[in-house]
């Protein structure tokens, strides 16, 4: 193999996003893709099984079921359905971690129980669908200043979940031991020697190796737990309704449409975020085409035993990083993800890889996505326009606030809580306010198709 600086570069044309590359390449460039955001990916599941009582069995099975949607939804929104769905970027699409909360609550709920979130994820995802043009048009609410700021936010909310891997994961009861540290750090130093010294692919895989190092640290001191390995099955397919016929509780319906809504304004922000990295200015209609795969993945998701899905930011860290733009790329990992979904014996395996292993990549991704934003901001005008700065300064504390007090809304009606713990969705909130306030309501530049 030509491991020529040529033979893969940062994207310099438009149509770098749509370069399908060699194989190989692909193969290798999806699967660093799929490791990003696997634990991010089976940590729903695992986390609402473990709320609800649920058996092994059980858990395993939506786990898998969680990641073959996942491929199959992030394979909708790379490769797109006529004009109608699909930013054509490359976009990962995972469960969402916003709606957890509010789906242990209904399915703690004896009346409505698992098959109660599964009909409350279908219909969610098809009004959600529906509104999809909606939340589109609030593009214009969207001028520079205010997506550095929703950017900015994005990557002081997932660089957080960097440092709790780096540190062993949370909820790990030796949360911060030196040993995890010291390997996270270590897989950070591995990456950064690669990407000074490596050129061509080995340089743009430096996430990869840098795992694969770490994961062998790992081993080699007895940290990485393969149990379950042996026992489970080297193929398995994944079929909808296998728990159950769903079941539709219009309260939590209701539910689920708020929070996804909330989770809209997210995904919006980080197609801007993707948009920005790429170097493709995205239009009212792209962004629409994006919102509606949010939507009808949490559809699939429903159907298929699994939950709300959404396009996943830890990812754009990645392209950042690697800056390989291809979305093929993307469906390489969403094929990855399909075939981990069938083949449980490679979950499982992947799953061992130790959460502070993640954590010297995470840092890397993560802090990428928090220098997109800061490069956004840079590009306003605060020489002449003074308000910007209080935009700025208001709304960036505002995110920041569920991450450095999560109690600070605790006595607030429980109806708001998804709200008020998204840190992204604060901030973006306070810098839409606040812009209107001071710089009243920016003009929209015309839509392409």
């Amino acid at each position: 193999m030509d491991n020529s600086a040529s033979e893969i570069s940062p994207a310099t044309t438009p149509n770098e996003v749509d370069r399908i590359l060699p194989p190989g390449q692909l193969l290798i460039l999806g699967l660093q893709h799929v490791l990003v955001m696997y634990a991010g990916a089976v940590a729903v599941p695992l986390m609402i099984g473990d709320r609800l009582g649920l058996s092994k069995e059980v858990i395993s099975l939506l786990i898998s079921a969680d990641l073959f949607c996942c491929g199959v939804v992030t394979l909708i929104q790379c490769l797109g359905v006529g004009k109608f769905m699909g930013i054509r970027l490359p976009v990962i699409m995972s469960v969402t971690f916003a709606a957890v909360t509010p789906m242990v609550a209904i399915g703690s709920n004896p009346e409505i129980g698992l098959t109660g979130i599964f009909g409350a994820t279908i219909a969610a995802g098809l009004i959600t669908t529906l509104l999809a043009p909606v939340v589109g048009r609030l593009m214009p609410l969207f001028p520079p200043l205010v997506t550095g700021i929703v950017i900015t936010s994005i990557g002081l909310s997932i660089i957080q979940v960097g440092i709790d891997w780096a540190a062993g994961g949370a909820g790990n009861p030796n949360y911060g031991d030196p040993v995890y540290i010291c390997v996270a750090s270590a897989v950070l130093l591995f990456i950064l020697l690669i990407t000074r010294y490596a050129t061509g692919f080995l340089s743009n895989v430096a996430v990869l190796l840098g795992i694969a190092f770490g994961f062998a640290l790992a081993y080699m001191m007895g940290e990485v737990n393969l149990s379950g390995l042996a026992d489970a099955k080297w193929f398995a397919i994944v079929t909808p309704m296998a728990l159950g016929i769903p079941t539709f509780d219009p309260v939590a319906i209701l539910t689920l449409t708020a929070v996804l809504i909330i989770v809209f304004i997210e995904s919006m922000g980080m197609f801007l975020a993707l948009g920005d990295i790429v170097g493709h200015k995205l239009t009212e209609k792209d962004i629409i085409r994006g919102l509606r795969v949010d939507g009808v993945g949490t559809v699939i998701g429903g159907l298929f035993n699994s939950f709300p899905h959404t396009s996943f930011s830890q990812n754009v860290g990645l392209v950042s990083v690697t800056r390989i733009h291809s979305r093929w790329v993307c469906v390489a990992a969403g094929c990855i993800l399909i075939l981990f979904g069938m083949v449980p014996k490679m979950a499982v395996f992947v799953a061992s890889i130790p959460q502070f292993v993640l954590g010297g990549a995470g840092l890397v991704m993560f802090g990428m996505v928090l220098a997109t934003g800061i490069r956004i901001l840079a590009r306003a005008n605060y020489s002449t326009n003074r308000y910007n700065l209080y935009i700025v300064a208001i709304s960036l504390g505002m995110g920041m606030t569920p991450t450095l007090s999560h109690g600070f809304f605790a006595q607030f009606p429980a109806a708001l809580q998804p709200l008020l713990h998204s840190g992204i969705m604060l901030a973006t909130a306070c810098a839409v306010i606040l812009n209107l306030f001071f710089n009243g309501y920016p003009k929209a530049e015309k839509s392409q198709a």
